[in-house]
């Protein structure tokens, strides 16, 4: 097996989050008027999602044997979610920057599926498998990815809402009901995960870059629930709510805000104090989201509760998200490079 197949037999089922960075990069920059970083993203983004699906078909095919072990690993199987949240996100990037909304609701369509799929098979394999890790080695910032999954069904949904005409009502509140689940589910996991992180002892390696999801959930969150505020005038349950859902969406921004000083805290002491060494991951597209996430969700929220003040931190922190997005595609850039060097000296 040469280093190339090796690679792709040891894909990691989270690498959708690619998909996921760029999008909601793409997204960001689009809203803070910067469209010509923002187009190309887009183009090379439906690039990226094309050709993650093919690696994950074949995949699945020549190593089906290394597929289920992912679906029975408590570490890696919440990596599956991240192909739901990438189509959802490319579908808001699609309807967001070209207006490409029958593509968009096809994506949406496909994404509802996939949820169903995944949410129900991973969660059912892992509470019914025999064997299972400690809850130290078993929990992770990854395990949110299935908030994000569900949460970016319900953005792409409130978004499609008026489009659906007099169907407008029902979508929205599908969309209302994904949100309130995922909110939920959120409370759930990051119960668990605060526990592990206070009452155990912490190493560096299990401060992976997932760790950022913890702030990336509730930032997804934070926009569902301001765009679900946006499109109150197409559902009385909503308009009835708004009280209610304009709360917690806020909660859930400041939960998000809470989250990026410990966050940054928790990256000095890994990679300065501990000196654990910085170099490219797949799993760091998995910090780049919640970034780019909390710079949208901003820019929302300052449009569906009219605090116009709050535009001030997506006009600086969209640059923060475009940096981090550099820097990972030049460590993704790089391995590739890696590779077709080895492939060509096997030759």
């Amino acid at each position: 097996m040469n280093d190339a197949t090796s690679r792709l037999a040891a894909m990691h089922p989270a690498y959708f989050a690619l998909v996921m960075a760029t999008g909601i990069v793409s997204i960001a920059c689009y809203l803070v008027e910067l469209q010509p970083i923002a187009v190309p993203l887009l183009w090379i983004n439906i690039a990226f999602y094309a050709a993650l699906w093919i690696l994950t078909i074949v995949r699945m095919a020549r190593f089906r044997d290394r597929v289920i072990a992912d679906l029975f690993h408590h570490g890696r199987a919440v990596g599956f979610f991240t192909t739901v949240a990438a189509t959802c996100v490319l579908g808001s990037q699609l309807f967001v920057i070209v207006d490409a909304r029958s593509a968009a609701t096809a994506l949406w369509l496909a994404g509802i599926v996939l949820w169903a799929l995944i949410t129900y098979g991973v969660f059912a394999i892992l509470t019914l498998k025999a064997e299972k890790p400690s809850l130290a080695e078993g929990i992770n910032g990854g395990w949110l990815v299935s908030v994000v999954a569900a949460q970016s069904v319900s953005v792409l949904g409130s978004q499609l809402a008026p489009t659906f005409g007099a169907a407008a009502a029902k979508v929205l509140f599908f969309s209302l009901a994904m949100w309130l689940g995922g909110g939920m589910l959120y409370i759930w996991i990051i119960s668990l995960i605060v526990y592990r992180y206070t009452f155990f002892t912490i190493s560096p390696s299990d401060l992976a870059p997932p760790y950022w999801i913890n702030m990336g959930a509730v930032a997804i969150s934070t926009l569902a629930g301001s765009l679900l505020v946006m499109a109150a005038p197409h559902s009385t349950i909503i308009t009835e709510l708004l009280p209610f859902i304009k709360g917690l969406t806020l909660m859930f921004w400041a939960t998000a805000t809470w989250w990026i000083p410990m966050l940054i805290i928790l990256g000095i002491w890994r990679h300065v104090y501990m000196r654990f060494p910085l170099r490219y991951d797949p799993l760091y597209w998995g910090a780049v989201f919640p970034l780019g996430m909390y710079t949208v969700c901003t820019f929302r929220l300052s449009q569906a509760i009219d605090a116009r003040f709050l535009m001030a931190i997506p006009r600086v922190f969209v640059f923060v998200a475009i940096a981090a997005w550099t820097l990972t595609m030049m460590g993704l850039v790089q391995e590739l490079t890696t590779i077709a060097l080895g492939r060509r000296r096997a030759g």
